[in-house]
């Protein structure tokens, strides 16, 4: 055969073979590079076929046999280059095969080439964006990547090679340690300015997602140093470092950050954000009670100035900041008309802004709701959406259950709308999502605000008001025709919200003065719960050495409730009771609280002994199991309990609330009415300690007062979820029919 004949047929069985490779017909092509290697046992590259196509068929052993005995005569400087052509070989068809969709093979394939180059950086960064989608991203494959940009030698390569890789990792296991020592060591190697920008945008989402959505505060404020390393002024990592610093209760370093980040940003909108921060941090501390006052009235007279201002180029973040800047007026005061003018006045700069940029999605809805009005039934099932951040293991979580979980699937067609994502392990959250008739779950409030309006939902309930920006930017851009607050906090005065679910009691009669929205009174309470769970108690009176007949005043609150003239009453009354303790529990700095309240507990005379503070419950059921050490439970003022108060009542025992104007100083009041009990409402301070000191003084009256609510369980509108399911669905129709005209 001549020479040219002999190469024809030669390309002929290569492409055969190729062929062969590429359909997936393995064995065939093995038997086509055996032969080849029968007739020239010298060329190596029919070995690495043969060991490739053997590989293909899941045969890894024989394929490294065939690759090994292939190599057993070769001198140091020749298996240097065998074992470079059998990489490329191995590389070249492992991404074919991922060209190809073929994501496991090319992950068998990358496993064999880090077994013959473990510093290959290249081949270990595939291996592992393989390995994501196939759910065997382990920790040795990121640990692997993480010591080759370590090593003294480590390989050289593009950053943006690495931040394609890390990008994935981190959106597939943030959690992980093994993704933040990537993240660190990309960032180590980030020089140039775009690179350093590259990371920073790396950076905060993960953050964001870890520390808040996910609820792992010092693994996201990890990420946020990192970030600061690169830009350490940067004043969104301040901003997020301080909150999550906050919600890591690392308080006196959250404070520190959000001062460092009130002093670097310049304009209003950014300072106003910057000082909510920082109050937020000094309440949540519970000790720093005169700098939190001192914040708060920096706070109005920086918002005097933006309301002289009134800028009308916001960004779409700052607006979702600025609607909940004025959160904490209602823990300083009980002034509702005057914090509800602010309030109001925050909400329609705000609105006004969201008409300029996002004028598009507004005209949208706004045109889709006119045109559907005029095609609605009055009598039809009505869809009725769900907005929240908390519908999972959250006090709105447990006490919006009962409405869901008694609606009538006939009158009403459930839709949930969940801002974040879905929580594993959360089996609250999984319980809703059995009750839906759809859910949608995102980040995005744009993506959100579209589905709402694309699923035609009549009426949104939004359970956030403003404790959470993107569901005020959800809500201002109207996507259902009706919308509604309800249960999460007081109204927003954002002008999109209709109506404000509350109750005969929960706001004055004169309320619907100073409220924009319309407030729609529900006949007996705005909230009504079938029950708690309850678990065995994990604490005894003895743990604080407490006597068995001692009277024990309970406050179990966050810090930012202890309103420092409220605790004085407090400890007038155990000061006023013979052997009587006080015990406390609550979020806060444990060392910063106790050494406040101790302080105040000597200027009024009190032993500082008889305060004891109880630490954490493992679960909600065992929280409630140990509410039965108290004797007397002592509201907070003038922002009360809520959940605390429902299971206050529920176990039986007495509380003693002071009632005033605004909505968050009266959910003791209507919860306390809709069990059936006057006993313990106080419309003074004075008052309020009075009867702080008969429940102490009086077994009888605790004993009447305790018997009361046990039997108010068969009775009382607050502990029948079902009536108020169809209290609630009645106000739905009326609004309906309304908006219908008919």
């Amino acid at each position: 055969m001549s020479d040219s004949a002999s190469s024809h047929s030669k390309m002929q069985w290569q492409q055969q073979a190729e062929q062969y490779l590429r359909q997936e017909e393995y064995d065939r092509a093995a038997t086509l590079y055996e032969q080849a290697i029968e007739a020239e046992p010298d060329v190596k590259f029919h070995y690495w076929y043969l060991g490739l196509a053997l590989l293909l068929q899941d045969k890894a052993t024989e394929a490294q046999t065939t690759w090994l005995m292939a190599m057993l005569d070769g001198e140091p400087e020749q298996l240097d280059r065998w074992n470079q052509d059998l990489i490329y070989v191995l590389a070249e068809e492992a991404t074919q095969q991922a060209t190809l969709g073929n994501n496991a093979i090319a992950f068998r394939i990358r496993e064999q080439i880090q077994e013959l180059c473990p510093t290959d950086l290249e081949n270990v960064l595939s291996l592992t964006e393989l390995a994501i989608p196939l759910e065997r991203c382990t920790k040795d494959k990121i640990e692997a990547i993480v010591q080759l940009l370590q090593s003294e030698t480590h390989p050289d390569i593009a950053f943006e090679r690495l931040a394609l890789t890390l990008e994935q990792v981190l959106n597939y296991a943030p959690l992980h340690p093994a993704a933040f020592e990537f993240a660190r060591a990309c960032a180590d190697l980030a020089q140039e300015e775009d690179c350093i920008v590259r990371m920073l945008n790396l950076l905060m989402p993960v953050a964001v997602n870890v520390g808040f959505y996910q609820r792992q505060p010092e693994i996201g404020s990890k990420f946020l140093e990192l970030g600061l390393r690169l830009d350490d002024n940067h004043p969104e990592f301040l901003t997020h470092l301080a909150s999550q610093y906050q919600n890591a209760d690392r308080y006196e370093e959250g404070i520190e950050t959000a001062k460092r980040y009130y002093n670097r940003v310049e304009n209003l909108p950014d300072k106003l954000h910057a000082s909510q921060i920082l109050i937020r941090g000094l309440m949540k501390t519970g000790g720093h009670w005169q700098e939190a006052c001192e914040a708060f009235a920096n706070q109005e007279v920086l918002l005097e100035s933006l309301f002289s201002e009134s800028p009308l180029d916001l960004h779409p973040l700052i607006v979702g900041r600025l609607l909940h800047t004025f959160f904490f007026a209602p823990y300083f005061r009980d002034r509702p008309q005057h914090n509800r003018r602010i309030q109001d006045q925050i909400a329609q700069l705000c609105q006004a802004n969201v008409e300029i940029y996002a004028k598009e999605a507004i005209a949208q809805y706004r045109q889709g709701h006119r045109t559907r009005k005029a095609q609605q039934k009055p009598d039809k099932p009505l869809k009725i959406g769900y907005l929240s951040y908390c519908l999972k293991i959250h006090s709105v979580g447990w006490l919006a259950r009962w409405l869901i979980k008694h609606h009538d699937r006939d009158r009403v067609q459930i839709y949930l709308y969940i801002i974040g994502n879905a929580k594993e392990g959360d089996s609250l959250q999984q319980w809703y999502f059995q009750q839906a008739h759809k859910i949608e779950i995102s980040q995005n409030e744009k993506v959100l605000a579209q589905k709402i309006y694309d699923d035609e939902i009549d009426i949104l309930v939004e359970l956030d008001s403003i404790t959470l920006d993107k569901t005020c930017r959800v809500v201002t851009q109207k996507p259902a025709p009706i919308q509604v607050t309800w249960l999460g906090w007081d109204a927003s005065g954002i002008p999109t919200i209709d109506y404000f679910l509350a109750d005969p009691y929960v706001l004055p009669a004169s309320a619907q003065d100073y409220y924009t929205e319309k407030i729609w009174r529900l006949p007996q309470t705005y909230i009504a719960v079938d029950g708690f769970e309850m678990d065995v108690p994990t604490r005894r009176r003895e743990d604080f050495g407490i006597d068995a007949d001692a009277v024990v005043f309970f406050s179990a609150q966050s810090g930012m409730k202890r309103h420092i003239d409220t605790v004085r009453l407090q400890l007038k009354i155990v000061k006023a009771v013979p052997n009587s303790h006080f015990l406390l529990k609550g979020t806060g700095e444990v060392e910063t609280i106790q050494a406040a309240l101790r302080k105040i507990a000597e200027e009024e005379g009190v032993d500082p002994n008889r305060l004891h503070f109880l630490g954490f419950d493992p679960s909600e059921s065992i929280h409630r199991a140990n509410l039965t050490l108290a004797t007397v439970v002592l509201d907070t003022y003038p922002y009360n309990g809520a959940t605390t108060t429902l299971e206050t009542l529920w176990m039986g025992i007495p509380l003693v609330t002071r009632v005033g104007e605004q909505f968050s100083a009266r959910n003791s009041y209507t919860m306390m009415l809709n069990a059936g009990i006057t006993e313990g409402i106080a419309w003074s301070a004075e008052e309020y300690v009075e009867w702080g000191i008969r429940f102490g003084t009086d077994a009888a009256l605790r004993q009447q007062v305790s018997g009361k609510l046990l039997q108010s369980r068969q009775t009382a509108p607050l502990w029948n979820g079902k009536q108020f399911a169809r209290e609630v669905e009645e106000a739905y129709q009326q609004m309906w029919a309304r908006y219908l005209g008919t």
